[in-house]
Order: structure tokens, then C-alpha cells, then sequence
């Protein structure tokens, strides 16, 4: 239970944190994007904030032995930089430069019932399936090989 509530609580301050922000705008994601064109740098001023917050927020799980809601820390899998890792964000890149959402502010900003959030959201939800299922293919046909 206490997972869920720690869960739910730091979802609430993240879409409140994106909403507050303007990030669930795409037309300031956009402005922001736009380097240039109409450049709208108050964006960089959400960033320039929230990387203090996180380096603290890293520097105090640094210093428990233990996570309070799971048994271990988890870190990524993975540490090196491939192809994967490259096309991934390029991809990622190309559509929120074109949508001005990625997922995050897309979900925050469902609440707002814009039409154009819902297909962005149902887009993205075919792409990740998508996705797994290439991914599943393509082990399948390199273990037959």
C-alpha cells in the first residue's frame, strides 16, 4: 500500500510540476524547439530547476542503504551507447519536435480532453506494441538462424 500511495503522490506533483510549467502545452514545447525561429527559452528555466532538485533528491538516495518502497536500488541494464540507444532518441527526438508531447506531459494533459492528446497517446500506445512486436520477431528469426 504504501508503494501505491508513494506512487500516486509523485505522479500528482509530476503532472502538477508539467501542467505549472507549460509542458503539457505543445505549443510551448514547440516555441522551445524552435531554435531558430520564435525561440521561447522559458522552458530552459524548468530545466535549469529541475536539475538541482533531482541532483539532491540522487545525492539523498546515495546516502540509504535501502530504497523505502523496494527491497534493492535499480539501475539500467544496459550502460553503453548503441544503435538501439541512438535511433531510440532520434526517434523520440523527431516526434516530440513534430507533436511538441512526449509521454509524460502527453498523459498529464489527457485530463484537458484536447482530441489531438488522445490520438497522440493512441499513436504512441500502437508504437510500443509495435514495437515488442518486432521485437519478438526478430528473436524468433535470429534463434531459427
Amino acid at each position: 500500500m504504501t508503494r501505491v500511495l508513494v506512487a500516486l503522490v509523485s505522479g500528482l506533483i509530476f503532472g502538477t510540476g508539467l501542467a505549472v510549467s507549460q509542458m503539457i502545452n505543445p505549443a510551448k514545447v514547440l516555441g522551445f524547439l524552435d531554435l531558430f525561429g520564435d525561440w521561447d527559452p522559458t522552458l530552459a528555466f524548468v530545466m535549469l530547476g529541475a536539475v538541482p532538485v533531482a541532483a539532491i533528491g540522487y545525492r539523498l538516495a546515495r546516502a540509504r542503504d535501502m530504497p523505502l518502497c523496494a527491497p534493492t536500488f535499480a539501475g539500467p541494464n544496459q550502460t553503453k551507447i548503441d544503435g538501439r540507444l541512438i535511433s531510440g532518441s532520434v526517434f523520440f527526438g523527431i516526434g516530440w519536435g513534430l507533436v511538441g508531447y512526449c509521454p509524460g506531459p502527453a498523459i498529464a494533459s489527457v485530463g484537458l480532453g484536447n482530441p489531438s492528446t488522445v490520438l497522440f497517446i493512441a499513436a504512441m500506445l500502437v508504437g510500443m506494441l509495435g514495437f515488442v512486436a518486432f521485437q519478438r520477431l526478430s528473436t524468433r528469426r535470429m534463434q531459427q538462424a
